[in-house]
């Protein structure tokens, strides 16, 4: 059983969950965070998450998602994830912003209510990733993300982080 850590709106502790429960509607809101994978040519690598997954099957996200324990830092919890994920090491990670949000799966009837740490790292070796979490990868410009994301399902938090993420690299220039 996997526990969230449930928080107020904010980011104070307020207790454990099982991880489900925390997902069921109408949602409790947990600590999770969203990873954001840039290669040396600024390219933000996207993945399709798995056909198996409890919620969001088979939608377009970003590079990594999940809920740290409280037995490490976010940070720290993250290059963990990544690496479970896709076999890639997370350099230079560091957390850009925090956003709230709550969105209904209408696939699975599950709610993301979410109390977002978005984290940016750097990769430069290629993702072997695990097919249980993962269906598929693309390295996309930041430019061009919109268009390659017009025809694909993605999950409901994937807009919000990546204002997050592109606000810190509009202030990188």
């Amino acid at each position: 059983m996997q526990l969230v850590e449930l928080v107020d709106e904010n980011g104070r502790h307020q207790g454990s969950l099982e991880k489900i429960a925390a997902h069921e509607a109408p949602g409790r809101l947990h600590r999770a965070f969203s990873v954001f994978l840039v290669d040396d040519f600024g390219r933000i690598l996207l993945q399709k998450r798995a056909a198996t997954k409890y919620h969001w099957p088979n939608t377009w996200s970003n590079s990594c998602c999940g809920h740290p324990s409280r037995a490490e830092t976010v940070v720290e919890d993250a290059v963990r994830r990544v690496y479970e994920e896709l076999r890639i090491q997370a350099d230079s990670a560091r957390q850009v912003g925090l956003v709230s949000y709550r969105f209904e799966d209408h696939q699975t009837g599950l709610v993301e209510h979410e109390y977002n740490h978005v984290i940016v790292a750097h990769y430069t070796q290629p993702a072997e990733w695990n097919p249980d979490e993962v269906a598929a990868i693309q390295a996309v410009e930041p430019s061009e993300l919109a268009a390659w994301l017009e025809d694909k399902n993605v999950t409901g938090w994937f807009w919000d982080v990546f204002r997050v993420f592109a606000d810190h690299i509009s202030h990188q220039k």
